[in-house]
């Protein structure tokens, strides 16, 4: 069963190639026939060599990572902005969408209330004046009850 790593990257591979470089170097100097001052010479020409290439690489590396971030940085800024426009514009349909519903409810309760009110005023009125109910009587029963008290009156 084979496993491959997929993550990972250039760097990390380009980091490893070095190290195995210079430890390919330094063991390639340990066993080449030379002389102890040539020796110690090129394994400090080998280190300086593999340090300037490290900070190279460091360098590379770290302008990388600023790019990214830069990149990065920005999208996130026009993220979070959209969002917050997309807040703000849901919010104001929330607010209109909430007004134009409690206008006409609002409306309504407060029409049925003043003709409730014009109403009672009138059947108030008309019942101090006339001197009976203000509920509907119908034609035919108030027919029948006076009817019935002339009825009443002319047998006395």
């Amino acid at each position: 069963m084979s496993y491959e790593r997929e993550d990972s990257s250039v760097s990390t591979k380009l980091t490893y190639l070095l190290i195995g470089g210079g430890i390919g170097a330094v063991i390639a100097l340990l066993f080449a026939p030379k002389s102890g001052q040539e020796l110690r010479e090129d394994i400090a020409e080998a280190t300086k060599k593999g340090y300037e290439k490290g900070k190279e690489t460091a360098a590379h590396l770290q302008e990388a990572a600023g790019d990214y971030y830069e990149v990065t940085r920005e999208r996130a800024s026009e993220a979070l902005h959209h969002a917050q426009e997309s807040a703000h514009e849901f919010s104001e349909r929330a607010k209109s969408a909430a007004a134009q519903t409690a206008n006409p409810f609002s409306a309504a309760i407060e029409a049925g209330k003043e003709a409730y009110r014009e109403e009672k005023r009138k059947n108030e009125s008309r019942s101090i004046s006339e001197g009976r109910p203000s509920y509907p009587v119908k034609e035919k029963k108030l027919e029948a009850v006076k009817k019935e008290a002339e009825d009443g009156e002319n047998k006395e």
